[in-house]
């Protein structure tokens, strides 16, 4: 293993541990009944006012929200690209590797978006079709982010053209920002569940590059 497949691990994993850490800090610091029918928001002071300081735009919701299907559908084709190459190989050991990699990458984020989703740490700052919905982490920014880099990474990987890359590299930039931006100004996440789905996804995507490298050695 080189310097910076080391690196990736390293990173990987003290982001993950601070994602660990933030959850634990975002249940005992400040926390107070400050959420949709009184539930309890740690760091409740900087919360609220970063909640007023956005107000609610559910036009910007349902923009991203729909705009949510972009990294499904990358997560869908990369999933088609390995179910050919196993048809045309006759074995699924034959699939390239760092494709069956992704495949348990993304299965891990969905496992990590599920166990939120059953394990609330705090609602949304408001009712969602009349009804409480889980926030942390940022659904939507988790999956924006932990999927979206791997597009560029197996683009860059497997593309000949320096256009086809740099497009790429522009499209994924310009797309994540307005997704992290857009859910932050939408209003119907607290600012901490943003930080935590930033944390989170750029752990587990350091640690699917590093694992990548290292596999090709």
């Amino acid at each position: 293993m080189n310097r910076r497949e080391r690196k990736g691990f390293i990173s990987g994993t003290a982001l993950i541990l601070a994602f660990i850490v933030w959850t634990v800090l975002i249940q005992t610091v400040d926390v107070r009944p400050v959420g949709v029918n009184g539930t309890n928001v740690g760091f409740a002071a900087v919360n609220t006012w970063f909640h007023r300081l956005t107000g609610v735009h559910m036009g910007l919701y349902t923009v991203t929200d729909w705009l949510g299907l972009v990294p499904i559908a990358v997560c869908i084709g990369f999933g088609l690209l390995g179910l050919v190459q196993w048809v045309r190989r006759r074995s699924i050991a034959k699939v390239d590797r760092d494709i069956l990699l992704l495949g348990g990458y993304y299965i891990l984020v969905i496992l990590g978006y599920l166990i939120f989703e059953m394990i609330p740490i705090n609602y949304r700052p408001i009712l969602i079709n009349g009804a409480m919905e889980a926030s942390y982490p940022s659904s939507t920014t988790l999956l924006v982010l932990s999927v979206m880099p791997t597009l560029l990474f197996q683009v860059n990987r497997r593309a000949k053209g320096q256009t086809v890359r740099r497009m790429t590299a522009a499209f994924v930039f310009l797309f994540s920002a307005f997704m992290v931006i857009g859910r932050l100004v939408a209003g119907v996440h607290w600012l901490t569940d943003i930080v935590g789905s930033v944390l989170l996804s750029a752990g587990l995507y350091s640690l699917y590059r590093a694992a990548v490298l290292a596999m090709e050695v």
